[in-house]
């Protein structure tokens, strides 16, 4: 089989596609033959050697796609033929990945299989911060950092389905322009004076809850985030904070910073088919609106990296093998 790998770390350029033996199938694995991969950031990551690698070289990154079943393995819940999709599994920037059935998310027909790859990582990570890390209630005003991201742009969507107002920020008018279209109430840019247009906005009081991904903003997070709110810290695109929150101040204000990961709250069969369900509940029914993802072919992987490093998305990159 054909798959996309690195054998060491780096910039794109280290990424070939190349032929190697497809995986062999343990006790509780299913094949599957992929239709659309989702590309992430953490993948960009992985080939620079930033983040936790499973194997030894050739290394095979990816962790989200859809396709169809190639080999059951002799589990009587799948056959050969069946739509499924997965958001937690190794190795999947490759024409045939190995699924342990407690991963595979069987794939309605009404969702296609560019919709899964593009939905099942940010999506169910957008669900649990609003439901889990924070449970966002009616009336509430939360603040986004990178809402034009793919997390930022379905998070937005899914706030406003709870009843929140939302505030974004972003870097450029163009994604301003893409986090509007996709709910948020107000938008506003990391270059201007955000805090303040956030207080102002508020009211001086502050948000009720932050969603932050840079880190290197916490302590911003904190200054606009009101007495006994919130900051969800979920990813650190911009690095750890300078100097580090101060305790002190996090007592007098009643504050709360938590963490988020979604692999804490992937810890079963049951937990991904019940999150899916709902993302794609919401898709069929036209309260989640996704914006066409940016496809490439795997073949083209070093292209889809050079793009998504570009930070010209505003939207999900897909593989398609």
């Amino acid at each position: 089989m054909k798959a996309l790998t690195f054998s060491t770390f780096g910039d794109p350029g280290v990424l070939q596609y190349q032929e190697i033996a497809q995986p062999v199938l343990k006790t509780g694995d299913i094949l599957v033959e992929m239709k659309a991969i989702g590309l992430n950031f953490s993948d960009t990551e992985r080939r620079k050697g930033n983040y936790h690698l499973l194997g030894k070289p050739p290394y095979i990154a990816g962790y989200e796609g859809a396709g169809i079943v190639a080999d059951n393995n002799g589990h009587p819940d799948f056959k050969s033929g069946d739509r499924v999709s997965f958001g937690d599994v190794p190795f999947a920037n490759a024409e045939l990945v190995a699924v342990p059935v407690t991963h595979a998310i069987p794939l309605p027909a009404e969702i296609s299989f560019d919709t899964a790859a593009a939905i099942l990582l940010q999506g169910m990570t957008a669900h649990y911060l609003a439901t889990d890390s924070h449970q966002v209630k009616p009336g509430e005003t939360v603040l986004l950092h990178a809402v034009a991201g793919g997390v930022g742009q379905l998070l937005t969507q899914i706030c406003k389905l709870l009843g929140a107002k939302v505030i974004g920020l972003t870097s450029s008018e163009t994604k301003r322009a893409a986090a509007l279209i996709a709910g948020a109430d107000t938008v506003f840019l990391y270059q201007d004076d955000w805090k303040k247009q956030v207080l102002d906005y508020t009211g001086g009081k502050g948000v009720d809850v932050t969603y932050d991904s840079v880190a290197s903003t916490l302590n911003d997070s904190l200054a606009i985030t009101r007495i006994l709110g919130t900051v969800v810290l979920y990813g650190k695109a911009g690095g750890l904070p300078e100097p580090s929150p101060s305790l002190e101040l996090l007592m007098d204000r009643s504050q709360t910073i938590t963490g988020g990961d979604l692999w804490s709250y992937l810890d079963s069969k049951e937990e991904r088919i019940k999150r899916s369900g709902v993302l794609f509940n919401w898709i069929t029914s036209g309260q989640l609106v996704l914006q066409a993802p940016k496809a490439f072919k795997l073949a083209d992987g070093k292209l889809a990296h050079e793009y998504m490093e570009s930070k010209q998305s505003t939207g999900k990159i897909i593989l398609i093998p």
